[in-house]
């Protein structure tokens, strides 16, 4: 198998000396970047397997260099794994909104760190395609083999890991899924995650999805499904969006 590039795009020195060294170990070529937008720049010239990408950087911060390089059609599938000393929410949110396929806050132990990056990449190795590629339901159209979701026509822009979960709900309307198994689902079963990461992907795909919001139910005490039926007007307010 070809060497695995990664690119680091981050500010702290020290942080990227540590972080090269042990990747280098586990067998992956490390480049780097000490500002936005010169990583924005290797991105696009280098073409990596996966970019580590900080979110408070000089010259251009990580989340407009995420946004940028997910609308460039040369760039948009290449995994983003995202580092951040901020740990509210709203942030990670904002972040998986903007693209990333995953979060880590700092402080973060390495190794824990390097699992995360293997599954990421694993997840993002193309598969065989199959009959059970595509899923079709309350206008929701989603084709796995060319990663490309419509909702009543319009395109939907999904992460990986957003993608992997619509996907794991879509396809069984109804089921009540916890959130380990789409934890499982959609970040892999090797992935080193708390499960509150799961409801911070699914408020992010439910603003994605706007209006329809309402097509992920909460299961109160078990996790989320994909709605069986139109909500009547009995439930529909009881949704949360």
């Amino acid at each position: 198998m070809a060497q695995q590039t990664i690119l680091i795009v981050e500010d702290e020195r020290s942080l990227v000396d540590i972080l090269t060294y042990n990747l280098e170990k586990e067998g992956f070529e490390v480049i780097s970047a000490t500002d936005g937008q010169q990583g924005l720049q290797r991105a696009r010239s280098r073409m990596p397997d996966l970019i580590l990408l900080d979110l408070m950087l000089p010259v251009m911060e990580g989340l407009e260099v995420c946004r940028q390089l997910r609308a460039d059609p040369s760039t948009q599938q290449l995994p983003i794994l995202m580092l951040t000393a901020k740990t509210e929410e709203i942030d990670e949110v904002v972040g998986f909104r903007m693209g990333a396929d995953d979060y880590v806050a700092k402080p973060f132990k390495v190794k824990p760190l390097i699992q995360r990056i293997k599954s990421l990449l694993r997840r993002s190795q193309p598969e065989a395609r199959t009959d059970g590629d595509k899923v079709v339901v309350h206008g929701l159209e989603m084709d796995r083999w060319r990663h490309r979701a419509r909702l009543n026509g319009e395109e939907l822009t999904l992460t990986r890991t957003e993608f992997s979960l619509l996907w794991a709900l879509a396809r069984q309307p109804g089921r009540a899924y916890n959130r380990q198994e789409l934890m499982d689902a959609a970040l892999g079963k090797d992935a080193l995650s708390l499960e509150r990461t799961i409801d911070v992907h699914v408020k992010s795909l439910r603003q994605k999805l706007g209006g329809h919001a309402q097509l992920i139910e909460t299961v109160r005490g078990v996790g989320y499904r994909f709605r069986e039926g139109f909500p009547s007007a009995e439930t529909a307010g009881s949704l949360v969006n």
